[in-house]
């Protein structure tokens, strides 16, 4: 028997199409991540395991309250656990000495540098004004903090005024592409 095929097994499968019963919810979305299994979150009220749930057709399905468990004694003699740890991730960026060596060149600034960063703040502002075409009056306090962690730093800029022979506050005179100035031609 030439050119006859042999059959193949097939595995039975599943109709594409099996019919669920109408109690069970349709999942639509993907499973959740498996790496929640292995590492869950610290917080158990975090976790999210299995199906999320989904609405059914009479609102949405709440899910039960979580129960709190009670608080475990320490045996006496030993100091109970510190509380909630701080989070990794903050919301408040820490100061940069770069960012603010690109503020020079306002007309005002005032922010709170650490006590750490201060003297490199106060010699980049003195290196900023070595080149003689920005001048700023330099104010420097202590934020309210106590423990001295934090300054307050204002600068304003300044003109040396000739008929008085004292620094005044700048004043903007208008600003021009011109390299003659903002009257736009030589004097």
């Amino acid at each position: 028997m030439v050119g006859r095929k042999k059959a193949k097994p097939t595995a039975s499968r599943p109709s594409p199409r099996a019919p669920k019963s109408a109690t069970e919810p349709k999942f639509q979305g993907r499973d959740p991540s498996p790496v929640l299994d292995k590492y869950p979150p610290k917080d158990p009220s975090l976790t999210l395991r299995g199906r999320p749930t989904v609405p059914d057709r009479h609102g949405p399905v709440m899910p039960p309250p979580a129960v709190p468990k009670p608080a475990v004694a320490a045996p006496s003699g030993i100091a109970p656990a510190p509380g909630p740890a701080r989070p990794l991730i903050s919301l408040v960026r820490p100061f940069d000495v770069d960012e603010f060596a690109q503020l020079l060149g306002e007309t005002m600034i005032r922010l709170e540098v650490p006590r750490d960063d201060l003297t490199e703040v106060l010699r980049r502002v003195c290196d900023f004004m070595g080149f003689g075409i920005y001048v700023y009056s330099v104010k420097v306090r202590p934020a309210k903090d106590e423990l001295l962690s934090r300054f307050v730093l204002e600068l304003q800029r300044v003109d040396f005024d000739g008929t008085t022979g004292d620094w005044v506050p700048f004043e903007e005179k208008g600003r021009s592409d011109s390299p003659f100035g903002p009257s736009g031609h030589r004097t």
